[in-house]
């Protein structure tokens, strides 16, 4: 059985504003499980390679002394996820940050750890 929550009248008009911007549900599920993929080390590790600039999954492997197997697999997350995306020069593979807002994220998330 739910309870009614009561809102103190002065605060009604804050909390019906702040609901009418909030995101819808599924929204905020997309969200979370955005920052879900964030939640892997590796996932990290390769994200700061790529950060500095396009690799191939040799060079990621290599970097992170990782098979190339275990990088691709985590490539596969970080794609799905629109993190990263890749280019074909001839049989290899270039794989970079997708945008701009990826960047941002790890650095901002990089300046917040550091405080």
């Amino acid at each position: 059985m739910s309870e009614k929550v009561h809102i103190h009248t002065g605060h009604k008009e804050r909390v019906d504003a702040i609901k009418s911007l909030m995101p819808k549900e599924e929204k905020l599920y997309e969200l979370a499980e955005l920052y879900k993929v964030f939640g892997d080390t590796t996932r990290i590790r390769i994200l700061f390679v790529l950060y500095e600039g396009e690799m191939c999954v040799c060079g990621i492997a290599g970097l992170l002394n990782m098979t190339q197997s275990a990088i691709s697999h985590q490539l596969r997350v970080l794609k799905n996820s629109k993190l990263v995306k890749f280019r074909k020069e001839g049989k290899t593979v270039f794989y970079s940050l997708d945008d701009d807002h990826i960047f941002k994220i790890l650095s901002q998330g990089l300046e917040h750890i550091s405080e």
